[in-house]
């Protein structure tokens, strides 16, 4: 009866004592250390994404820049090249940063709009003088001119290069043999872009046939006037005519209507 009365005592007291006794814990090296309860002592932990955007972006200075030129920081006579460097430039440092990203993509289309503006009053000047022109000109030149069109760039250089590689084989075979293919294929190049231009085979094939009299005609004309040292020995009459029969072919299917 005591022991128990013992015992139950020794466990009352120490169910009394524990709490206000550390914990301990055994680390690997054997050695009892405190085991404090550090469930208090964290702090909330504030994320990056909860932050709001662009808290560490810079800032772009030039924000209030009223000139678009100044707040690129480029010249007035910049070209469009240096506005799109200067541009993406600046997008790509303040990229972070909304109000600065807006100034900057303000200030350029600013630009690219005044740059539109001033060519395409540029191109209505040059109509308009060309036009006043033409209509200031004698009646014989107008009648002329109803014949003649501008056609794309790209259609001319694409004919030159052709009719140019002609006149580049002429040459090259000159010690061969005459151009007489040469020429044929440059008449039937010059009847088939004639024919894709007026819808009428007929009338394509006049103005071809026409077109490489009128320079065979002119070139019998000009080469004999030009003097002889100018001319390559192995250069004939037939050779030289048939390059200027190849310009005036190319002439009239490019830019006759």
């Amino acid at each position: 009866m005591s022991s128990s009365l013992l015992l139950s005592g020794s466990t009352l007291s120490s169910s009394l004592i524990a709490p206000s006794k550390l914990s301990l814990v055994r680390n690997p090296n054997k050695s009892l250390l405190p085991f404090r309860n550090t469930s208090r002592s964290f702090k909330t932990l504030k994320c990056a994404v909860d932050s709001p955007y662009g808290d560490n972006a810079p800032t772009f200075p030039r924000t209030r820049v009223w000139d678009p030129y100044k707040r690129l920081g480029i010249s007035p006579y910049a070209s469009e090249e240096e506005i799109w460097a200067s541009r993406n430039f600046l997008i790509e440092q303040y990229a972070g940063h909304e109000r600065s990203v807006e100034s900057i993509e303000g200030a350029f289309e600013k630009l690219l709009m005044s740059s539109f503006i001033r060519r395409k009053k540029t191109k209505i000047n040059l109509k308009t003088r060309l036009k006043k022109k033409v209509e200031e000109s004698p009646p014989w030149l107008k009648t002329l001119l109803d014949f003649v069109e501008m056609p794309p760039m790209d259609t001319i250089f694409r004919r030159l290069f052709l009719f140019a590689f002609m006149g580049g084989w002429s040459i090259m075979n000159s010690a061969e043999g005459g151009p007489a293919f040469q020429v044929a294929v440059s008449l039937a190049a010059c009847i088939y872009f004639l024919n894709e231009k007026t819808k009428s085979l007929g009338r394509a094939c006049l103005i071809g046939i026409g077109a490489l009299t009128a320079g065979w005609f002119c070139g019998s004309l000009i080469i004999p006037m030009i003097p002889t040292f100018l001319i390559h020995p192995t250069w004939t009459l037939e050779l030289l005519t048939s390059l200027v029969a190849y310009a005036f072919l190319f002439l009239s299917c490019t830019f006759l209507k």
